[in-house]
């Protein structure tokens, strides 16, 4: 995992100097920069793939050509067998892999690539350069234009060093070059859930499909330490069960915190049985209420964005990648099993007919939401989190099956992820208590779901409808969002990074929630 900044059309190594500066967490093990007469790329390395010999920028034929790279490929092997009689490698990156498959195939290289990514490529000899980012979005980049520059970076904060007057989201799935402009390589499926209706096919179809998917994530060179989150919810904890027959004494983390009475939160007990039952080596990190209030500040700041959902379920995630942070380089975590497998509480409630197309909807805009909020506080300490449920064969398996299968029936109510608890019923993964625990929200699980309503007590209504005068165009819908945009202007002060995804991406977290209650009956909430 790693930081890349660079500009295409001029050369600005300065400002590419600057922009590395900012992004030293996600990459705090090498540092490189290469300038050609109208280009300045640069890049800042943590080491998990080829950790002696892996620096960027990786260059070729006579260094007219290059890459940087952030992310992983998992197939890079496979790819490179291919390519080893035709090109010299000088590495074993995977990175390196692109590079020679760009060589080979042109852009066409990514419809290729298994992994998630945001790279560049710069081609000389040709007068071009590449840019693109992974199938969902899991990896960040963004991009500006200056002075007949294009400017681009992993994060918002780096972007605004280059002071370009308008940044935008490098689209997911897409590719780009200066003869095509941006393509799209990859759309999620389009559902076809008449397709998986057999139980048993289904389920092992799921079990085969998720095996792997975890398997191939554990990717890292054998000094590189992989841990797993693990909460004792479903999601994280079935990670850690496949992860832990792979991994000796595999590390697992969850955090929480204590209630009055001392007893520890949900996620804490259940988390112990979890890691008892695969035999990890457990870390616990209890967290206070004033912990919890300091924290905020440096995440609303890491976060890039002041929306309350993602800022709530930030903070448990900031603590846990904090725990991880001292025994490994990479995690894997549960992200995406809620949007493949409809876990969120309030599909529930959803007419049957609308609640696959509710799941692709949330799959399409995670890159704005939990990839976010696990990308940033995953780097702020940098740590490498990876995410099995979003491998793109899972993602189409998730589109064939019907509701039906996803919410049903179970001991007398409705049950969230039912194929996905069934795919793993009866093997050695997790005991019945685990498997069939009934979903709560990272907050609730935590024992922090109520100190982000609590903020809201904290700015006078005098103070909130400052805020919104004087800012109409940030999405600001409650006192909570307002404190949290007060916040983030204190780091994030220039107008070019205002409301941050909500302005530039167009994506409103409040309005997508009026369209769920606008759908269904009752006050419904994503359980982000």
């Amino acid at each position: 995992m790693c930081g890349i900044a660079g500009c295409f059309g001029i050369r600005d190594d300065d400002t590419i100097n600057r922009m590395l500066d900012a992004l030293t967490h996600r990459g705090p093990n090498d540092r490189g920069i290469h300038s050609g007469d109208q280009f300045t790329v640069g890049h800042t390395r943590l080491s998990i793939v080829d950790v002696a010999t892996g620096h960027q920028p990786i260059l070729a034929a006579g260094d007219l050509k290059g890459i940087i790279a952030n992310g992983e490929i998992y197939n890079f092997k496979a790819l490179r067998e291919t390519l080893t009689q035709k090109y010299d490698f000088k590495t074993q990156s995977d990175s390196e892999t692109v590079l020679h498959l760009y060589q080979e195939l042109g852009p066409d290289c990514v419809k290729q690539l298994d992994g998630m990514f945001a790279f560049a490529v710069f081609d000389e000899e040709k007068g071009t350069f590449l840019l693109a980012r992974d199938p969902i979005g899991i990896k960040p980049l963004y991009y500006g234009y200056k002075d007949g520059g294009f400017y681009f970076t992993s994060e918002l904060g780096a972007m605004s060093l280059a002071q370009v007057p308008e940044v935008h989201e490098f689209p997911a799935g897409h590719y780009y070059t200066p003869d095509t402009g941006f393509v799209q390589y990859y759309k999620v499926p389009k559902i076809q859930d008449h397709k998986l209706t057999n139980i048993a096919t289904t389920t092992d179809k799921i079990r085969d499909t998720f095996i792997r998917s975890v398997k191939k994530r554990l990717l890292a060179d054998p000094e590189i330490p992989v841990g797993s989150f693990c909460s004792g919810g479903l999601d994280s904890s079935l990670v850690a069960a496949i992860a832990a027959d792979e991994i000796p004494n595999l590390h697992t983390f969850v955090v929480g915190m204590k209630d009055a009475q001392g007893e520890v939160s949900d996620d804490i007990k259940a988390s112990r049985i979890a890691a008892d039952h695969i035999g990890s080596t457990h870390h616990e990190y209890l967290f206070t209420e004033k912990d919890y209030y300091d924290a905020l500040p440096h995440v609303i700041n890491k976060l890039e964005t002041y929306d309350p959902s993602l800022v709530r379920c930030a903070v448990p995630c900031y603590f846990t990648c904090k725990a991880a942070a001292e025994f490994c380089t990479v995690v894997l975590t549960g992200e995406g099993a809620d949007e493949v497998f409809n876990g969120y509480q309030y599909m529930k409630n959803f007419p049957i007919d609308k609640m696959n197309p509710e799941g692709r909807r949330l799959i399409t805009n995670l890159h704005n939401i939990n990839l976010q909020r696990a990308d940033r506080m995953g780097m702020d300490f940098s740590l490498e989190l990876r995410v099995p449920f979003l491998d793109v064969e899972m993602i189409r398996l998730g589109m064939m099956i019907p509701p039906e299968l996803k919410i049903r029936e179970h001991n007398g109510a409705k049950i969230e992820k039912w194929i996905l608890r069934k795919a793993f019923e009866g093997t050695h993964y997790l005991p019945e208590e685990i498997l069939w625990r009934y979903k709560v929200q990272y907050t609730q699980g935590a024992g922090c779901e109520d100190l982000g309503e609590r903020v809201a007590n904290r700015m006078s209504d005098e103070e909130f409808a400052h805020i919104k005068a004087e800012h109409p165009n940030a999405v600001i819908n409650s006192k909570e969002a307002a404190y949290y945009f007060k916040i983030f202007r204190e780091y994030h002060p220039q107008d070019s990074i205002l409301g941050s995804i909500g302005i530039w991406t167009g994506f409103d977290f409040e309005e997508e929630r009026e369209k769920v209650r606008g759908t269904v009956d009752g006050d419904l909430k994503h359980d982000y």
